[in-house]
């Protein structure tokens, strides 16, 4: 059996990516320069033989995941579906404000003066989910057990499916939040961080029920597929 690896791709650039939006359950369409980033990606990728293809079903993550595959000498044949669970976090109210107000009002929620205190005091994720929680007045947001268990079984779910089958590397695409709270559910030493760049990879191996993190938010397909 081959060994199991997931290549998680944050999407590309968006319009609310670009005017620094809040960009959660809602969705924009790539830009420009996003859609030219992830060709390159695509391009980069392309001699790697996927067997399957997952992206989560936010347009955005779509939309990348069609054009990585165009660039795929067998990206037709390699079997390709959504899967809701792998989504962004929802932000609730705070969805298509500016990133700057809801980075504002989280620390205050908890005590901090300002974002940079926030980060420099390693605030865990559960802390800034009850924050996100609290602060929605629309009621949309997740709690911190809904929002673990549907990211964790997602990506699980899909590794044990091409482990089932097989083994083989697949091509994932998720979100920046989402990809790291990932890496701090795999290992808890991995803390908060919000600078994993659009189109980045995250390679991850799966044997026996666990995620070993191979390579974390990488720009070298993206740059590789460039020359």
């Amino acid at each position: 059996m081959a060994k199991t690896e997931l290549y998680v791709v944050r999407h590309g650039k968006t319009m609310f990516n670009t005017v620094q939006r809040v960009q959660g359950w809602c969705d924009t369409p790539l830009t420009k320069s996003g859609v030219e980033r992830i060709q390159y990606l695509g391009s980069g990728l392309s001699d790697i033989p996927f067997v399957e293809a997952v992206s989560s079903d936010s347009g955005r993550a779509i939309e990348t995941m069609r054009r990585i595959l165009k660039e795929h000498p067998n990206g037709k044949d390699i079997p390709y579906h959504t899967d809701e669970r792998i989504r962004e976090w929802c932000f609730g109210s705070l969805e298509g404000g500016y990133d700057a107000e809801m980075w504002g009002v989280i620390p205050r929620i908890l005590n901090f003066p300002d974002y940079d205190n926030m980060i420099a005091n390693h605030v865990s994720f559960e802390d800034i989910c009850n924050a996100i929680y609290d602060a929605d007045t629309a009621n949309w947001a997740e709690t911190y057990q809904q929002l673990s268990t549907r990211v964790w079984t997602g990506f699980e779910d899909i590794a044990h499916r091409v482990e089932k089958n097989g083994g083989g590397k697949a091509v994932v695409v998720s979100h920046g939040l989402t990809i790291a709270f990932l890496m701090h559910l795999i290992n808890e030493e991995n803390t908060v961080r919000v600078d994993i760049d659009n189109g980045s990879v995250t390679r991850l191996l799966y044997e026996n029920g666990k995620f070993t993190i191979e390579e974390f938010a990488s720009t070298a397909y993206i740059e590789k597929g460039m020359n």
